[in-house]
């Protein structure tokens, strides 16, 4: 089965600060030249584009030994027509989708955007490498992309990570200004195909090898768990921007960095490092153009939460050169992170 994963207003005039050199992370990476990982994404979307109704039945008994589990989480959780058993259903169902033209433009366009996807193949393989030195018993998964009608980004299923890639068709395509009642513009501007990569590593690390527990109940622990995560990022990901791990623009990222500890020393004073209220908390992790306590006019960073557990873990690695990830996922309490770091927001 596929995986799914009252506002203040704070008048407080943040002072630019000089933040020290855990804004970037170095890290010294091991000798991945003899591992032998190869990535080849399967291009459903292409079959599926190519599909004529006629066809119907015959190429849903062959995708469904194919593809196996995903072309079912595809048929009943993507474009919810239903298991692909249902071979009567699929045929009439799949036959009115591929009849759509909003379907046949969105396919249209995802074929001229992608005719390949050769560089995606090769930046997964060598993040893959890294994760598997790491995880020597992680067992690498089918990737597979596919046109999903901006259901879902990256899937993840039994043995396959989903590809949406009309969810990475670039932020200037015609087709996200229409939907922006349900995928806002500061959601679809990460919709680029330099996001493949991170999302799809960002997912594995979600919710294969390090899913959060339900344990972590307070702001710290949440934000020591996303530290850990955008850590990984770093790690894995060598050479792409801090940018396209965290998801902010560029003035984002600039306005994070510059007020990063005066974000720290509003936490501390608000309390808000224990605090438990999951209502109060997710304002500070989840996607939002901005953090509506912090800054004037809007201009504030979102996931504030996440960059400052981003730079305490940054900080701690730093101390402990020698850990690895796994080391560094073992590490249950948060407070054990903050203290030895000596995070005080820088």
């Amino acid at each position: 089965m596929m995986q799914y994963s009252s506002v203040q207003k704070y008048l407080f005039f943040l002072i630019p600060t000089i933040i020290s050199c855990q804004q970037s992370a170095t890290i010294s990476r091991p000798d991945i030249s003899n591992m032998d990982i190869e990535v080849k994404i399967e291009r459903f979307d292409q079959e599926m584009a190519a599909l004529q109704p006629k066809d119907i039945l015959l190429k849903n008994t062959e995708w469904q030994q194919q593809y196996g589990y995903f072309y079912h989480d595809y048929m009943t959780e993507i474009l919810e027509i239903g298991p692909p058993q249902d071979s009567l259903r699929v045929q009439q169902l799949l036959t009115q989708v591929l009849q759509k033209k909003d379907f046949k433009d969105l396919s249209a366009s995802v074929t001229q955007r992608f005719p390949h996807l050769k560089k995606q193949e090769k930046d997964l393989a060598k993040a893959l490498k890294y994760l598997k030195y790491e995880f020597p018993e992680y067992e690498t998964p089918r990737f597979i992309s596919f046109v999903g009608g901006f259901s879902f980004q990256t899937p993840i299923g039994n043995d396959y990570v989903g590809i949406g890639l009309d969810m990475f068709l670039g932020a200037d395509s015609e087709f996200y200004p229409a939907l922006v009642q349900s995928i806002p513009l500061y959601i679809s501007r990460k919709f680029t195909p330099e996001n493949i990569v991170p999302r799809v590593i960002e997912t594995i690390l979600r919710e294969d090898i390090y899913p959060q527990t339900h344990g972590d109940v307070n702001t710290l622990s949440h934000m020591v768990y996303n530290g850990k995560i955008l850590y990984a990022m770093d790690y894995l990901l060598e050479n792409v921007p801090d940018t396209d791990k965290i998801g902010y623009t560029e003035a984002q990222l600039k306005w994070a960095r510059r007020y990063q500890q005066d974000v720290w020393a509003w936490f501390v004073q608000e309390n808000l490092l224990y605090n438990t209220d999951y209502l109060r908390i997710q304002k500070y992790f989840t996607e939002a153009p901005f953090t509506p306590e912090l800054g004037q006019n809007n201009e504030s960073a979102p996931k504030l939460g996440s960059y400052i557990g981003w730079m305490m873990v940054r900080k701690y690695m730093i101390k402990h050169p020698e850990m690895g990830l796994k080391e560094l996922f073992a590490i249950e309490n948060a407070q054990e992170i903050l203290e030895d770091s000596k995070f005080k927001g820088k």
